[in-house]
């Protein structure tokens, strides 16, 4: 093999983090902000992240439900995080995004505050949900550490859970 074929690989290699190798162990999610609270889903239960665009109030549904929006022919339920994290309603800014999730039944949309970022996290720096009196309602599926600050991970599927 030539060698400036070799040192090519060589220098390649040396910059392959060991721990990219095994991608097993990296958790990909996508954050995002409501409130003063920094939130994060796992990138792959996400459908599409868009602008905010017009939606239609459906009557006796909770006040978190704001009602559906119709993207490329499928209906989908609106919901306000911030009402349903129990936070004041405030008018979406041009930041403001509908973050549509889904999982193996449900989809829905989610106004959400802003986008953050596109994070990895390796699995050992993910914690449990801080224990409640209500565990298994709790949304939460984990506490992220990152560069000295607390990411909380959300539970997708009690997040679609239907209760309207």
């Amino acid at each position: 093999m030539a060698e400036g074929l070799q040192d090519i690989i060589n220098k390649q290699q040396d910059q392959i983090n060991p721990d990219e190798e095994n991608l097993d162990n990296v958790i990909q999610l996508v954050g995002f902000v409501v409130g003063n609270e920094e939130f994060s889903v796992p990138i792959l239960s996400i459908q599409e992240i868009i602008k905010p665009i017009e939606w239609t109030r459906v009557p006796r549904t909770p006040e978190y439900v704001l009602g559906v929006f119709n993207l490329r022919g499928s209906v989908i339920p609106l919901i306000d995080l911030r009402k349903k994290f129990g936070l004041s309603s405030e008018k979406m800014t041009d930041d403001s995004r509908f973050i549509v999730m889904k999982n193996e039944f449900e989809t829905a949309g989610f106004v959400i505050d802003r986008l953050t970022e596109a994070i990895r996290l390796k699995k050992h720096e993910i914690g449990p949900a801080p224990e409640t009196s209500m565990q298994e309602k709790t949304m939460i599926e984990g506490v992220g550490k990152q560069e000295g600050k607390i990411l909380t991970i959300l539970k997708v599927d009690k997040l679609l859970e239907r209760d309207f």
